[in-house]
């Protein structure tokens, strides 16, 4: 293609900079718009029909300003609903979506016994309950929904901060014994969580797997570039990133030394 291909990564907030960053690490040469719905955050207070017209608003105003090649859509609570609806209504651009790492969980889980970290609304979706029966049938799910853990992680992005007493309280469902057997595994199913990974890490009880599926959805996206565009790498001197919240508000200089890491700039 004549320029590096133009990829846009939503979310609610800053919990899909996990997958954009697995994502410039397979295509540095891109160009990158992060568009963070802060002015809708959280998504889980959100009834579905409402959520998804939100989804929708806020993303075809993106794909009409800034004509992306592709899409991300780095918030397994808008994945889980309104996929299809985007799809549907521009189909000539990949939609790429976010879901819970199940499978992958059921697969290498020794004991049997996996949990699924994730918002309340991905917690309930049929969607999730379907991964279960498909991929996980042989195991004991436990699904935990928490209210506080996205709110965490934004704080800890936009400020610094970080509770052990309250983090410790969100994830401390997760880890279950029966018998002889325990919890070894533990689905991130919100992008937000594993900005906190290393306080998961040291809060644990005990070592499990946190299965980020981050890498797993970047390389999807790589394989949907080669598809479309073809293998060859643009030169990542050509990059671009911009962070786009619709909220409009200034980035507070902690946020802003934030991105800067991530290659992303502010308006």
């Amino acid at each position: 293609m004549s320029h590096p291909p133009k990829i846009l990564v939503f979310d609610s907030g800053l919990g899909g900079l996990t997958v954009f960053t697995e994502i410039t690490r397979l295509r540095p040469g891109a160009n990158y718009i992060y568009c963070a719905d802060d002015a809708g955050f959280p998504y889980g207070a959100w009834k579905e029909p409402e959520l998804v017209a939100r989804v929708e608003d806020v993303i075809g105003a993106r794909i009409a300003t800034d004509k992306p090649d592709m899409v991300v859509i780095a918030c397994n609570t808008a994945s889980t609903l309104v996929l299809p609806d985007l799809r549907a209504r521009w189909p000539e651009i990949p939609f790429i979506g976010t879901v819970p790492a199940i499978k992958p969980a059921a697969e290498g889980s020794k004991s049997r016994m996996i949990s699924v970290l994730a918002t309340p609304g991905t917690v309930k979706r049929d969607y999730t309950q379907n991964l279960i029966a498909q991929f996980a049938a042989h195991c004991r799910v436990n699904l935990v929904g928490s209210t506080h853990l996205a709110r965490f992680a934004e704080d800890y992005m936009h400020r610094g901060l970080v509770c052990d007493e309250e983090i410790a309280a969100e994830i401390a469902p997760c880890f279950e014994t029966r018998d002889d057997a325990r919890t070894d595994s533990v689905v991130l199913a919100c992008t937000h969580y594993p900005l906190l990974i290393d306080s998961f890490r040291r809060l644990a009880p005990w070592a499990v797997t946190w299965i980020d599926p981050a890498p797993a959805i970047a390389r999807r996206a790589d394989q949907l570039l080669v598809e479309k565009f073809g293998a060859e790498q643009s030169d990542a001197a050509t990059a671009q990133g911009r962070a786009i919240f619709t909220s409009g508000r200034t980035a507070e200089p902690t946020l802003r030394t934030t991105l800067a890491r991530y290659g992303l700039t502010t308006p």
